[in-house]
This record gives structure tokens, sequence and C-alpha cells, in this order.
């Protein structure tokens, strides 16, 4: 669990008899920026001498090595990763502390790039809009462009470079070469005028073009940083619920605080009332009810007493008791917990951009056209063939500026995210979104997704009217003294009726069975049938028959006896929640297949199955067999939705394509999640989808409005109509289009605001 440290795999390097043992580190990575990034990290850390294996993960940033230590160290491989302008942690201590203060760096520089930009991009919109011809308006423009191209936008430049280096091209690539063209040209043009005024045209500046484009730009990778940096939060608050500190017991009864390092198997450890579980165990003295929601993901306490198992992280309720280490450090469950949640956050690199793999096509298509344009004008040009070759070509390249491309996911997904707001949906991440139209499968947890999450009184019947009333309040006092679980649900019942309690002269609890009471020499009894025929209580057949079918239909039956006659029966379940049914069934309208998975034993599971009429469950599940689960799924091809609430859901949360939070669950399941229910109903599940079709349609919208200008403005201004008709693109026009491209795309976007989900 430690990844501050070096682990050595104990197989011995397959090159050789003798070789030394491979060691096999983790590193943090900096500067990545796409999913490519990660395939050119990983490739020049394989080509290292000496290393055997290596691994980049995108999501969690971090690469792993298996390298021989004789052959390769940490600074040669810190050096490979540097010479392509991407940066390694090595540092053996506090490396997560190390990773975490350079990002943090790196988004505040961002940040602040971001904003510098905007504050020089206004200013010369204004003056490209409305003062023209105003005195040194070129040189006052090309003094504010000039720090956001040359500075605040080198880091275009230097990936541009990189993917060139590599012979590819993606989004930095048109906006490094689109805004530098656009500035060399201008500022040209603004220190020799002269060069088009002697040849009759006019020298156009395109400075507010360059700034503007980096400004947004800068923007929408600001934001997507912003919505990454979550993702290591629901490893912190896993690891946050091992306590630091544990109270060990000597073999002489001496106690002593020692931190939770320092623990090995077979130690005593004492656990007191609301402290949470160190390590796994066995109890060895004592006894106690133990919230295990974490693992089981049901909310009813379990009780705890000699020869028990409990669980790191788990809670103890009321009782103190101690326990047996039996698995310490990286092989208790929670430990396994969140190595599974970090191995299933990590395999799943975000998809590819399509502006990026689209871009990538486009480029070199651009590129080729601007130069086939200039060489066919100095070849056919005439007089002036120079001056219009250079003007075409430019013009080529200002028209394909990557503005409107650059707006068409983003202003969707924003508008998107702001209508999925309006409907109680938060949605973290574009990938979320536009994947979620894809869902034809969807697995629902039971215990707080489809249910309220809580046991709660659900239907109580006594057998005389008469003395209903009485018999209330002795059960209201006996169930107040009760430190089961069940009896809060009772006790809630009765004080939301205006139940007064009773006197009560003695009250006895007996373990796992019921409470026993005394009221004015009369015997009282609160518990299971086991109590009542251990008691010697007697129920008729009517009664029996109700017990039987209320415990069919998944409840739990609570008995209350007056002497030896039962009075009255009281049924618990974990009530349904309103709109569960109908949310599934509207799923299933929409042609997506509803599974339910859940902890809980196969009975209750069956129950409340039948009654949202999910035909496919799964009782008794741990939560590596919910993550399991939903691989399976995804391997028989179905593009998996996960809706969980609890801990124990977040390894399948994680694993699924697209991971659904319920709002009023853990912490940790929302950090997970990437798309969170803030009304915690499954109502907005039938929503989320709706909105993904609707968003990704006018993604797919703006980017035909994105290329539609190009594909007839490149031509133009290539001059394919000049031998027709001796018409020329001027290049203000090609600026006025790119702007109408963007104006089209942010208009499309914006009518999302106006749909129905």
């Amino acid at each position: 669990m430690d990844t501050d440290t070096l682990t050595i795999d104990n197989k011995q390097a397959s090159r050789g008899r003798g070789a030394a043992p491979s060691i096999k580190a983790t590193f943090p990575v900096l500067e990545m920026t796409c999913a490519a990034c990660a395939v050119s990290v990983e490739s020049m850390l394989r080509s290292v001498a000496g290393v055997e294996e290596a691994g980049v993960n995108f999501a969690s940033r971090s690469a792993w090595v298996r390298y021989n230590p004789q052959a390769a160290t940490p600074q040669a491989l810190q050096q490979a990763v540097r010479s392509i302008g991407y940066d390694l942690v090595i540092a053996t201590e506090h490396q997560q502390e190390a990773q975490e203060a350079a990002e943090r760096r790196q988004y505040q520089a961002l940040k602040t790039r971001t904003i510098w930009a905007s504050l020089l991009a206004l200013p010369l919109v204004v003056i490209g809009m409305f003062f023209m011809n105003m005195p040194y308006a070129n040189w006052i423009m090309m003094a504010l462009a000039t720090p956001v191209v040359g500075w605040l936008g080198r880091h275009f430049f230097i990936n541009a470079w990189k993917q060139a280096r590599h012979r590819k091209a993606n989004m930095d690539t048109l906006v490094a070469l689109s805004t530098g063209i656009a500035w060399v040209f201008s500022t040209f043009n603004t220190i020799y005028p002269q060069f088009w005024h002697q040849r009759g045209l006019h020298a156009h500046v395109y400075f507010e073009a360059a700034a503007v484009i980096i400004a947004f730009i800068s923007l929408g990778k600001l934001l997507e940083e912003k919505a990454r940096a979550g993702t290591s939060a629901a490893i912190k608050k896993l690891m946050g619920l091992q306590p630091k500190t544990v109270t060990i017991v000597h073999s002489n009864g001496q106690m002593e605080p020692i931190p939770v390092e320092q623990v090995q198997v077979g130690d005593i450890l004492l656990v007191k009332p609301g402290e949470k579980i160190p390590v796994d165990g066995v109890v060895f003295q004592g006894e106690s009810y133990v919230d295990e929601s974490m693992i089981s993901g049901e909310p009813v306490p379990v009780l705890k007493n000699g020869g028990a198992q409990v669980f790191a992280g788990t809670v103890n309720q009321q009782g103190s008791f101690q326990f047996r280490a039996a698995k310490v450090g990286g092989d208790t469950v929670l430990a396994q917990i969140i190595k599974m949640v970090q191995e299933a956050q990590g395999s799943k690199a975000p998809v590819q951009k399509l502006v990026d793999k689209v871009a990538g096509i486009f480029v070199p298509v651009v590129i080729g056209i601007a130069i086939l344009t200039f060489i066919v004008w100095m070849l056919a040009g005439g007089q002036h063939a120079f001056t219009h070759a250079l003007l075409a070509a430019v013009t080529v390249l200002v028209i394909a500026c990557p503005c409107a491309l650059g707006l068409a996911t983003p202003t969707a997904i924003m508008v998107g995210v702001g209508r999925g707001a309006d409907h109680h949906m938060l949605i973290r991440d574009a990938e979320s979104l536009e994947l979620a139209h894809r869902v034809n499968a969807v697995v629902l947890d039971k215990t707080g997704t489809i249910t309220e999450g809580r046991p709660a009184v659900t239907q109580m019947y006594f057998v005389q009217e008469a003395a209903v009333a009485n018999w209330k309040s002795i059960l209201l006092a006996m169930e107040r003294q009760s430190e089961h679980p069940l009896a809060t649900a009772v006790v809630s019942a009765l004080q939301e009726q205006g139940v007064q309690p009773a006197a009560l002269d003695r009250i006895t609890g007996i373990t796992g069975k019921g409470i026993q009471a005394q009221v004015e020499g009369r015997r009282y009894l609160a518990g299971n049938t086991r109590l009542m025929e251990e008691q010697g209580v007697q129920m008729d057949g009517r009664l029996a028959a109700k017990v039987i079918e209320w415990q069919s239909a998944a409840q739990t039956v609570i008995v209350f006896a007056a002497g030896s006659k039962v009075c009255g029966i009281i049924a618990i379940a974990d009530k349904i929640k309103p709109g569960s049914a109908e949310a599934i069934a509207a799923l299933q309208r929409q042609g997506v297949a509803v599974y339910m998975l859940t902890g809980d034993n196969a009975q209750t599971a069956a129950a409340v199955a039948k009654q949202v009429n999910i035909g496919s469950f799964k009782a008794g599940v741990l939560p590596a067999e919910k993550a399991g689960f939903v691989k399976e799924l995804q391997q028989q091809g179905k593009v998996v939705a996960m809706v969980g609430d609890g801990i124990n859901d977040s390894h399948a949360l994680a694993e699924a394509d697209v991971s659904i939070a319920m709002g009023k669950g853990s912490d940790i399941a929302m950090d997970v999640a990437r798309i969170t229910l803030v009304t915690s109903r499954l109502d907005a599940l039938p929503q989320v989808l709706r909105l993904s079709r609707k968003t990704v349609r006018t993604i797919r919208q703006n980017l035909f409005w994105a290329f539609i200008y190009n594909v007839i403005g490149i031509p133009l201004a290539a001059g394919v109509l000049y031998p027709v008709n001796g018409f020329l693109l001027d290049p203000m026009i090609a600026g006025a289009a790119m702007a109408l491209s963007s104006v089209s795309v942010v208009s499309n976007s914006l009518r999302l605001k106006m749909t129905k989900l």
C-alpha cells in the first residue's frame, strides 16, 4: 500500500542465470497532457537498457518499471523521459507529496497563463473590431499579442514540436501552426506595410485571432485539468479509513498506543466504542456490533463476539472488544480495495479526443494544401506570383484555424454539464458524458441505490385494539434501552406516532435475540422468534402465518409478547426508494439491460428484484465480485454503467465505463464516480443517458459546422476560382469566416439549454 518505497520482485530476471533480482518501481510522471503522451513515455522507458517491462497510467499520472538495477538506474529512466519533454519524480521518500506539489505548481502555472492570456486578448479584440483605424493600432496590438503567443502560449509550440518529433500531429499542432503563422504574418505587415501597399493591397493583421485562440484553448485545458484533479481524492479517503494509531494489549495486560505500521500478526489490539478497526483479525475477548457497510454494503451492523472476523476500516459501535491481528499492511481487505480501485482507475486511460484524431489527419492535409497553393501560384502567378502565392498560402492557414474545432467539444460539454446540474446531476468529466450515450447495461447496487439504505418499520400488527396504546409505550421504553440496530427503527416509528415511553421496573438484554423487561410485576419480551420459542411464548396459527408471509417478503420480524402470549408483531425492512421502479422501467424501455448486485441474502435480493421488476440479480456479492461482474459484462461487449453509494461499490465504480454515485452515499463512492445523482433517487438515471445522447449529437453537429467552413473556405483561399472569374479570398474575409464558424458552434451548443430530458 505504501507507494513511497520501491518494491523488490523476488523473481530472477529472465536474462540468464545468476542475474540480480529485478526491481519493480512506481514513479509519478509530470507534464503529460493526453493519452498519446503516455504512449510516448512508455516507449522511451522501454528503450532504456536494463528495463524489462514498463507501463504508464495516464489516469493516475504514474509509470511502473521493472528493471535490472545493475544495468539501469532511476536517474537513467528520468533522463530518458526528460529527453522527450516530460519528467519523472524519482524521490523514494515522500513521493506522493512530491507528485502532488509538482501537479499543484503545474496547475497554478496553467491558471496564471490562462488569466494573463485572457486579459491581454480582451483589448486586442476590442481594438481589432472597433478601433482598427486609430493611430498605431497595429503596433499596440503587436505589443499585446507578442507575450500571449511567445510566452503564455509557448507550451503549444513545445508540445507541437514533441508531436512532430514522433511524426504525429494533434490539437496543439494546429494551435501552434495557426497562431505562429498569424503572428509572423501580422508582425511582417506591421513593420513592412509598404510591401503590400506597393502592390496595391492592404496590409492586414491577425494579432487578435492569434491571442484569442491561445486564450480559448488554454481555458479548455484549465477546465480539463481541474476536473482530473479529483481522481486521487478517493484513494486518499480510502487510506484515511485506517486509523493512524492503535491500542496494543501486552501480555502483562498493559495497554499502549502505537502507530498502525508497527502492528504485527498475532498482536492483541483493543477497539473502543466509535473507533475504526485498524487491521483484519479475530475477536479474542468482549463483544459489540460493528458497522461493516464499507465491505458488505448492508446498513445493519453485525454482532461480533469470540471467534468472529473483523476487518480494517469497519467501525465499532457500542461495546469494547479485543482482537488478535491476522492480516496487516497491504494484506488487509481495505488495502486490497485501495489497490483494486487504483488499478481500475489507472487501467482506463481517457478516450483519445475525437478532435485530436481528426487533427492528426487534418493538420498534414492543411499544410500540404498551403504548400501546394504556394507552389502553384509561384509557377502560374505571373508578374505578382510571389505576392499572390504568399497571400493565398497564409489565407489557407488562417481559414483552417482550429478555433471552432477547439470549441466544438468543450462548449457542448459545458452546456451539457450545466443542463445536468439543473436536473440534479453533477457530471465531473467529459469522457463520462460522451460515453454514456453508448451504455447498454446498467448494474445497480441494492442497498442505498434501489432501497433507502436504512432499516425502517414497514408494518405493525397488534392482537387487541384496546391495549395497543399501553403496549406501544412499553415497547418504546424497551427498545430505547436496546443496543440492537433494529431497535432504532422501532423507536423512530413509535416516536413518529407520538407514543410516550412507559416506566420500566427492570430490563435485561439477551444478546443476539432480543430484550426482556418487567412492568408492574409482568414480564414483557421483544425479539426474534427464536427468543419466543426459548421462553415458551405461544403464537396462534394466524400470527405464525403472518410472520412467515412477512419473512418471505424479505422483512425482519420483531415479536412483542406479554407473559406467555404474543401481543403483536413488527416488520422491518429496507424500503424501496420512491421512483426506483419507474426509473428501472424507463431504462428497460430504452433497451438497457438492468442488473442488481447486493451483499444481502438471496431471499431479500429476490424480494427487492421482484418489486422493481429486475430479472437478473446476484446476492451475497463481495466488493471484488461486483467489479468482476462488471468486467464480465464488458468482455461480452457491453458498455457498462455502475450505480452505487457505498465504499464497497468503489472498485466496481472505478472498473465501469460510466460510474454513477448516489448523492447521499459515501464520500468515497462520490469521489470514485464521475457522475453523482444529487437527489439520491434513480429518476435521474434515464435522464443522464438521454442528456448524453443529446450532447454527443450536438458535438457531432458542431464538428460539422467547424469543418464545413474549411471544406468550402480552403479551396476558395487557395484560389480555385481565380482562373474562372478572378476571385481571390481576402485574408480578412477568411478571418471573418473563421469567427462565424465559432459563433455557429457556440450557438448550436446553447440550443442544449432548451432541450427536454
